[in-house]
């Protein structure tokens, strides 16, 4: 194994990586956590001043098919195909790590990875509980003599695909493993209904829909001990869910563009063979008038916002200019270097949230290695302030990692917010280089002013 060099996850992911000694006190230096290491004296010097970190190889479970290792001479891959995902928990954006130095390639069935505890799976005392994860599909190929080894990336995509049709696998012989026949489908059409921008339905183009166990609305991404089936819906908002294992299942969704979650109320029954047509379905969002400002978009991610260029002494080469700039290392760091003393203010009508929102909001690391919570700033002017009504505050986050979020309106050195959240979220998705990790939703009745809103984090956030 110690031939193997070039490492492939995605089209775009994929590099020679350092040695495993590259990694070792001497050659190299753990920087916040251990997982990240500056490789100060690496065995070959093209890898010198770059950083080495598992987790800048994460993948969501939605794209996690295949990757694996190549060798040049003789020109040989080992890849790792999992043809689906109906076994992994937290649903399509979940990330799981892929291959890393080593070579390593993991086959993820299960981490609390950019969630937290909420995805380690709870079995009681005396509870029978049983789960049947896999089978994932080892791959090897070679190349011919003369032909170029990276090649060898596409022949196993193509085989990843033939093992996805392939799926359910016939070979299982445990009666915990139904064979297609014994699965069923589901089918359908989501619609958006939201009367403050169109006046007809609107087709959820590229929603998410799946069916998970039966929970309330969202709890898909927070369940860890059963089965899901997830799809992607066609620009009509169409959409089939096939080889779905017998059960009740609740279906849920969520259109990017559209805060919230959609669910249908009714559990859903699976039995072999079945095919379900759920007919027409409509989704419409928390919604109480017309929108009076947003910033960003409600897509689940903090990857619209401004991303800075990473710390020169920090570089992962393979991600610069790379639609994945998050995936840097040290970030976060780079707040106190854009706002060493006063905090973000983003004034509505004005300011650009790719270039004027921090993509994450952190605390500020001080000279002496402590870390201070952080208020941003957003300034609004309403010309048309009705008085007598109440308006609301909707604020969606993309990840929470230990930390408390703080609102006031107006005055804002109130000794009291008028919303916290507590203390929430363990995903570590900023440290991890995830830029989302589970979703969070607010929504918070006020009477504004024509002022101002404060967004305060109130925990010490630690690389970790």
């Amino acid at each position: 194994m110690d031939r193997f060099h070039y490492m492939a996850m995605a089209d775009n992911r994929q590099r020679y990586m350092p040695l495993p000694d590259d990694r070792l006190p001497g050659r190299g230096v753990a920087l916040a956590y251990p997982e990240a290491v500056l490789l100060v004296d690496p065995v070959e010097p093209e890898f010198k001043g770059e950083v080495d970190d598992k987790y800048q190889y994460s993948c969501e479970n939605k794209d996690l098919r295949v990757h694996g290792w190549i060798c040049m001479d003789p020109g040989v891959g080992f890849w790792q195909i999992t043809p689906s995902d109906e076994f992994r928990s937290g649903g399509p954006v979940k990330q799981n790590l892929t291959s890393h130095v080593g070579p390593t390639a993991l086959a993820m069935f299960i981490s609390a990875h950019y969630a937290g505890n909420d995805l380690i799976p709870k079995v009681g005392k005396g509870e029978a509980w049983k789960k049947v994860y896999g089978p994932v599909f080892i791959y090897l190929n070679s190349s011919l003599v003369g032909d170029d080894p990276l090649t060898l990336w596409d022949d196993a995509k193509k085989q990843m695909l033939v093992e996805v049709e392939n799926w359910p696998y016939s070979f299982p012989a445990s009666e915990d493993f139904p064979s297609s026949d014994q699965r069923g489908d589901v089918s359908g059409r989501l619609q958006v209904r939201d009367r403050h921008i169109s006046q007809i339905d609107i087709s959820a183009n590229g929603a998410y829909v799946g069916l998970a166990p039966p929970g309330d609305v969202g709890s898909w991404q927070r369940e860890s001990k059963e089965y899901q089936f997830w799809t992607k819906a066609d620009e009509g908002g169409y959409f089939s869910i096939n080889n779905i294992r017998a059960g009740d299942y609740n279906l849920y969704a969520w259109v990017s563009g559209f805060i919230g979650d959609y669910k249908y109320n009714d559990v859903i029954t699976i039995t072999s063979g079945c095919d379900i047509d759920m007919g027409n379905l409509v989704y419409e969002p928390p919604r109480d008038g017309p929108t009076v400002w947003e910033i960003g978009i409600p897509d689940r991610s903090a990857a619209e916002f401004y991303i800075p260029d990473p710390n020169p002494k920090y570089i992962n080469k393979l991600f610069v200019n790379h639609p994945d700039r998050f995936r840097q290392y040290g970030l976060w760091e780079r707040y106190a270097e854009l706002y060493p003393n006063e905090d973000l203010v983003y004034i509505v009508g004005e300011s650009d949230y790719t270039k004027d929102w921090f993509f994450a909001h952190v605390t500020r690391k001080k000279d002496d290695n402590t870390y201070e919570g952080t208020t941003w700033q957003i300034k609004f002017s309403l010309e048309n302030v009705n008085l007598n009504e109440t308006y609301k505050l909707r604020l969606a986050l993309s990840a929470a990692a230990q930390a408390e979020l703080q609102v006031r309106v107006n005055d804002l050195k109130s000794e009291n917010p008028i919303f916290s959240s507590g203390v929430i979220g363990g995903e570590n998705a900023i440290a991890r280089h995830g830029i989302h990790g589970l979703y969070w939703l607010y929504n918070r009745r006020s009477a504004f002013g024509k002022d101002s809103v404060s967004l305060a984090w109130y925990k010490e956030f630690v690389p970790a």
